[in-house]
């Protein structure tokens, strides 16, 4: 069969075997029904919150409100997304309670990814919610390194680092809108991984995006009860405790295409597992009868993170290792990868300053494997070139560099071989560890001496373009 596969800033087409299964998001098996008044459901979740009380009843004249909202990496710019739906309404429900509109501030939790632009901002929130409040300095970006809107928080009952948003922290309502989506790490992003990771600082990240908490048996294949997951429970409610009051948290469970599915409000504690019960039934897809030796995709330049994470060689493998703790339920021991891209050792230095000089560190010093440069975190996260970069040039966060090199090392620890098919600047790929060829069907003649002259194959077109899911064996009682 012949099939289209996501490279560069088009497809590259491959030959495959008659008896190649293919997967696509929303197609192969379809979502569950999404909602069609999607206001009216967000509505009446958010006036009838689990856990908490009603916005009306917990702020008034003088309250100092924080609605905390997710950057571009997730959720959708449609006119009913999710951020588009339930920012105005808690918007209007705490006018109607008699906050004061100067009183209320909007924060893009942008954690270590690179901050959003005016543009962006305004994509995500749309014309009006922009227009009334971006022009008098109410719409930021949280900013990791602005020590004078951060607080320490000291270190929760599990010993991770707790540095959070000052604003969040003093407001008399803090408000989360998040996604109940599908992700590798720690299986679903929305409720206590949306503050751990978006209002944090890197010291606080590095308490779970590391290699001690990523390389466990409980990290892959992905799944709702990790360590990570339980890190990100436990800082979220640290924060909680330290505040005082508890997070107002609104998520939306998404399908494919960023449609709401359902929508939880109230305590996240309580309201994670409701979404997660109606979220497993999208995310974790019973689809395998058998499990497959090859898993073929493409990758484009620009996905995800942003531009070039489909050429940054750092950023390749992650997304490569992001398929493995997706699918590994489904993949053989001995399974190998295949997938197309550029690979042209484009950077995008602006947006990933720090990317360049940590694939450099990999390459010398007797650093054989991908965690031997976790050694160098503190050292490049503490350079004030890379800090500027994130702070006032819309580049990345020098740490989320590391973060993604620890996920990295997932797919090379379990997979036979990695090929990249198609590279123009192929040594960076191989500096890697990746092999690479010229076509799909030479990287699969390759494959052969690990897999045999009969693999069962699994083909991904798309994987980078919808909302994946995670793939399960028919037989799973997962």
């Amino acid at each position: 069969m012949k099939l289209n596969f996501e490279y560069g800033h088009g497809l590259m087409e491959a030959s495959l075997p008659d008896n190649t299964d293919v997967f696509i998001p929303g197609e192969t098996i379809a979502d569950p029904p999404y909602l069609k008044d999607v206001e009216a459901a967000t509505r009446q979740s958010i006036m009838s919150p689990v856990g908490v009380a009603p916005i009306a009843q917990q702020v008034g004249k003088t309250s100092r409100v924080c609605i905390v909202f997710p950057d571009k990496v997730k959720g959708g710019t449609q006119p009913t997304s999710h951020r588009k739906t339930a920012i105005p309404i808690i918007i209007e429900e705490c006018l109607k309670a008699g906050v004061e509109k100067q009183n209320i501030k909007l924060i893009c939790s942008n954690g270590l990814h690179r901050k959003n632009t005016k543009e962006e901002i305004k994509s995500l929130l749309g014309e009006k919610v922009f227009n009334d409040y971006w022009y008098s300095h109410q719409i930021v970006n949280h900013d990791s390194e602005d020590w004078h809107n951060l607080v320490d928080l000291g270190y929760d009952d599990d010993g991770n680092r707790v540095i959070m948003n000052r604003d969040v922290y003093e407001a008399d309502f803090a408000v989360l809108i998040g996604h109940t989506l599908g992700n590798p790490y720690g299986g679903y992003s929305g409720g206590y991984k949306h503050c751990a990771t978006g209002l944090t600082h890197w010291e606080s990240i590095a308490s779970h995006h590391v290699p001690h908490v990523m390389h466990r048996d409980d990290f892959t294949p992905v799944g709702n009860h990790s360590l990570m997951r339980q890190k990100f429970d436990s800082i979220g409610q640290h924060m909680e405790k330290k505040m005082g009051k508890k997070f107002f948290t609104c998520d939306a469970v998404l399908d494919t295409y960023a449609r709401q599915i359902a929508v939880f409000t109230g305590y996240a504690k309580e309201i994670q597992p409701l979404s997660w019960q109606v979220a497993d039934k999208r995310t974790y897809v019973p689809f395998a009868e058998k499990k497959y030796d090859v898993m073929v995709f493409g990758m484009p330049q620009a996905f995800h993170y942003g531009n070039g994470m489909g050429t940054n060689p750092i950023l390749m493998l992650q997304a490569i290792s992001a398929n493995i703790i997706r699918h590994k339920r489904i993949l053989s021991d001995n399974c190998v990868v295949i997938c197309s891209s550029i690979c042209n050792g484009y950077f995008h230095d602006e947006e990933f300053p720090s990317y360049r000089e940590v694939y450099d560190l990999f390459q010398k010093d007797y650093n054989n494997i991908l965690p031997d440069i976790e050694k160098f975190g503190e050292y490049v996260s503490r350079k004030k070139e890379y800090v500027d970069k994130y702070r006032f040039d819309y580049g990345y966060h020098p740490y989320h560099a590391f973060s993604m090199i620890s996920c990295g090392h997932i797919a090379e620890a379990n997979c036979a071989a990695i090929y990249i098919v198609g590279a123009q600047e192929p040594g960076y790929a191989r500096a890697m560890g990746m092999k690479t060829r010229a076509t799909f069907e030479e990287a699969l003649a390759a494959a052969r001496k690990y897999v045999g002259d009969n693999p069962n194959i699994l083909a991904l077109p798309k994987a980078f373009k919808l909302a994946a899911v995670h793939l399960a064996m028919k037989s799973s009682q997962e």
